[in-house]
């Protein structure tokens, strides 16, 4: 008996001096904050917060199927878990838990640990598509433009190691939205397209006028809040119609400015000269009057 109690007193001191380091019981704190970000097919899963005398284990499944976990994030002290190549079901629902775990080789007496579920995801209706590139091009009769959009490419590959583009991902149901008005008007027209290669005839354009387009993403069978990717950079076509500053130049227009002022300038001195004189002149009349006789 006396044995036993000097064993027991021997465990519980030794798990005083190496408490978090081989042997824990208590509590984790739950992440929190825990969220999808999807760009393009690349997916991360972040949480809050950073860990200090503990570790995140992510784990994650299809809906209503066995959890799986992705090896670089097993009791890992990062806020988040690259997941683009575990989701492999592209149209599948997927949720993920992020469990809070002892560090990697400390043991620990619970069974079931602290750990937060994710909002569901399915990377072909929610990933976000990124800002497409494009190029512009003004027919010689200047009575076309032709936008040519390249295909944003995504973080995932074929089997022959290729890297996909949204073109690949989404096929016919990707469609391009164009946002264009006129570089001197603040009004706008849409055009959508299904096509990468987006022309605009005289029905759409002015002939020789210089228009501005913005393009997007569009996939019409998304749930409205999520049809539209992130809108590309601003771009202007040429065009005939120049500023006054672009026909006349800075430095005429400057020498223009100065000659006005000259003129005004001379118009006043000439003014102020003729009024002095006309008052001298008066002033002289007065005197040279003789009296009137008495």
């Amino acid at each position: 008996m006396i044995r036993m109690e000097r064993k027991m007193f021997f465990f519980t001191k030794l798990c005083t001096v190496l408490i978090f380091t081989n042997c824990v019981s208590g509590d984790y704190p739950k992440a929190q904050n825990v969220s999808w970000l999807s760009i393009n097919f690349k997916t991360l899963l972040l949480w809050d917060p950073e860990p200090t005398n503990y570790s995140y284990t992510v784990e994650y499944s299809i809906i209503g199927q066995n959890r799986k976990k992705n090896q670089h994030c097993i009791r890992t002290m990062e806020t988040e878990c690259d997941l683009s190549n575990s989701l492999v079901d592209l149209k599948a629902i997927y949720s993920a838990d992020v469990l809070s775990k002892p560090l990697l080789g400390v043991n620990s007496d619970l069974i079931e640990f602290p750990h937060t579920t994710s909002e569901r995801f399915s990377p072909y209706n929610d990933t976000l598509i990124g800002r497409p590139e494009f190029k512009i091009e003004v027919s010689k009769d200047k009575r076309k433009i032709t936008l040519y959009v390249e295909d944003p490419l995504t973080a995932l590959f074929n089997k022959q190691n290729q890297q996909r583009t949204i073109r690949d991902v989404f096929a016919d149901e990707l469609q391009y939205k164009v946002t264009f008005g006129k570089a001197t008007s603040t009004g706008k027209k849409t055009k959508i397209s299904a096509s990468s290669e987006i022309e605009l005839d005289r029905r759409d354009v002015d002939p020789g006028v210089s228009y501005c387009f913005n393009v997007q993403a569009y996939i019409p069978s998304r749930s409205t809040d999520k049809q539209l990717g992130e809108l590309s950079q601003r771009q202007c076509s040429p065009g005939d119609d120049k500023s006054v500053f672009e026909e006349y130049g800075i430095g005429v227009i400057a020498t223009f400015i100065l000659l006005i002022i000259m003129i005004i300038v001379v118009a006043i001195g000439v003014t102020v000269v003729c009024c002095k004189r006309r008052r001298n002149a008066n002033r002289s009349g007065k005197e040279g009057v003789p009296l009137r006789s008495v």
